[in-house]
């Protein structure tokens, strides 16, 4: 795609089979107007961020080659979430069926009432590091620095990597 930027989104989803979300989603994004995916990470298993009680969280990365405008591309990973069920006027870092996060979008830094990059939550939430580092290791989050640098420096604790098969 001519003029494409490489954006990545986070995925994570902790209700209604949250592998099968995540992975329709994956195929949801590759359908988006004038996008591809260009890789996904493995799936990973995390603890909830957010209120206790709740089941844990599915979580993956996706890089995506685009020429939707970064408000074009949000819109369009909300309509995603919804047509998944999202309500997004539930409990903040309550359990959801799909959370798409837009993480970085090439080398943009902006701010506004309607979205923020890259994501304000990157350098302090391994459990999209992680997933990010697995297909984009030498990525340097415009910024913020190398991914790989902000990754060595959170705890490791409560998320894995899962097989394949599981």
């Amino acid at each position: 795609m001519t003029g494409a930027v490489r954006a990545f989104i986070g995925l994570g989803s902790n209700l209604e089979d949250p592998r099968r979300q995540i992975r329709t989603a994956i195929a949801e994004l590759d359908a988006l107007p004038y996008t591809c995916v260009a890789a996904r990470s493995s799936l990973y298993r995390s603890d909830p961020m957010g209120p206790p009680n709740q089941p844990d969280y599915i979580n993956a990365v996706a890089a995506v080659d685009t020429i939707l405008t970064p408000l074009a591309l949000l819109d369009a990973l909300m309509g995603v979430e919804r047509s998944h069920g999202r309500i997004r006027h539930a409990e903040r870092w309550g359990p959801r069926t799909l959370d798409l996060d837009l993480l970085v979008y090439g080398d943009r830094i902006t701010s506004d009432a309607r979205l923020t990059l890259p994501h304000p939550g990157i350098a302090e939430r391994v459990f999209v590091l992680l997933p990010l580092l697995e297909i984009a290791p030498d990525l340097e989050i415009p910024g913020r620095g190398r991914a790989a640098a902000l990754a060595a420096v959170l705890p490791d604790g409560g998320i894995e990597r899962l097989k394949s098969d599981e």
